[in-house]
């Protein structure tokens, strides 16, 4: 088959483009990279837009990594709520050749596996989910590794010993989260507590600013979260106060503020499924990788940060990447008094999985 050039390609793209805006057709991007008519497709499903600076946005530089590093056309959708338009944009992606599906809210697991069963020549990688089929596989990554190191950033950084969490929903993900960026926070500071303000959201900039507003009117001087938008880390900024984003490095968004993340790179594990497809060798298999396999890490401190912290968070990133320590790991108090878990035995990735409670040190309820 002919190739396509570099100027075909974005007369492609443009086309889509003017079509999306009058029928709401699928987005398609136009990279560097010469494709042929003959590569394979791989259709992308976003939750947020590919702005938004955070989970969205670090989902798209996979995408566009695999485009680079591969040479695949890729499909992409953004803003699709988690209900049953999925199926619909499902159907469209396989329309336009799409081989490979990657679903990347949790919200959108039923649906991907029904369709799933619908196509089942197509490949679907679902991200955060525990469903899966003959061709449907689950990924994910330990992002509580880089969390309880961002806590220890806090606990260090922190005057107040009073420190805000702006947290999305009372998930075991969330939670889990915020237990991790606690057991940090204590680690190096048992005074400190860590203050938890429910949004409800993944993706409101104005509503995520304002409950880190009413963190720092409570007194703590440091704002951590687990949203999509850089909207508390803009409070912190407003207020002299710090911040800890989460996502990808955002330090432009907040340069006063902002003193580290935990962030994704989900490049290496999409390239990774994507040539197993392509060279006949894909198979089912639900995988929660950590900071060993580069899916997460914890960006590098800013400026802002107190010269001594990077000298403590080396040294417990060492430890895990060696296996020596585990963030979650023997007897733990829970925020009620009760203990969890047994002595020298980490903890089970099924218990972790399913964390629906906080430990002593997390001021916040969780309201299933």
């Amino acid at each position: 088959m002919k190739k396509l050039t570099k100027l075909g390609m974005l007369l492609m793209a443009m086309v889509m483009i003017l079509t999306a805006c009058g029928g709401g057709a699928t987005e398609q991007a136009a990279t560097d990279v010469e494709q042929t008519e003959e590569a394979m497709t791989v259709g992308f499903i976003f939750v947020g837009p590919i702005g938004d600076g955070g989970w969205t946005f670090a989902h798209n530089e996979g995408r566009t990594y695999v485009e680079d590093e591969l040479g695949v056309n890729t499909l992409f959708k953004e803003s699709v709520p988690e209900g049953p338009e999925v199926e619909k944009v499902i159907a469209d992606m396989v329309d336009q050749g799409a081989e490979v599906i990657v679903a990347t809210s949790f919200g959108y697991m039923d649906y991907v596996e029904k369709m799933s069963k619908e196509y089942p020549d197509v490949k679907f990688l679902h991200c955060s989910g525990f469903k899966s089929t003959d061709n449907m596989n689950n990924y994910f990554g330990r992002m509580y590794e880089p969390r309880f190191l961002s806590g220890l950033v806090a606990g260090l950084q922190t005057e107040s010993n009073e420190i805000g969490y702006v947290a999305a929903f009372e998930i075991p993900e969330v939670v889990r989260g915020i237990n991790a960026f606690t057991l940090g926070v204590q680690a190096v500071n048992p005074e400190a507590e860590v203050n938890v303000r429910w949004t409800h959201t993944w993706y409101d900039p104005a509503k995520e600013k304002e409950a880190a507003k009413a963190l720092l009117d409570d007194g703590c001087d440091i704002i951590a979260q687990h949203q999509d938008t850089a909207g508390p880390q803009q409070a912190a900024e407003e207020r002299g106060a710090f911040a800890i984003g989460y996502n990808t490095i955002s330090e432009d968004k907040a340069p006063k503020a902002y003193l580290t993340a935990p962030i994704w790179n989900w490049g290496g594990y999409y390239k990774s499924e994507i040539e197993k497809v392509m060279n006949d060798e894909w198979a089912v298999e639900n995988v929660w990788l950590g900071m060993t396999d580069g899916m997460i890490d914890i960006a590098p401190l800013t400026a802002n940060a107190k010269p001594e912290i990077a000298e403590v968070v080396e040294a417990y990133k060492a430890k895990i990447l060696n296996g020596e320590f585990k963030v979650f790991e023997g007897v733990l108090t829970k925020q009620d008094g009760t203990l969890v878990g047994e002595e020298g035995q980490a903890f089970a990735d099924g218990d972790l999985l399913s964390m629906s409670y906080f430990l002593n040190g997390v001021n916040g309820k969780i309201e299933n």
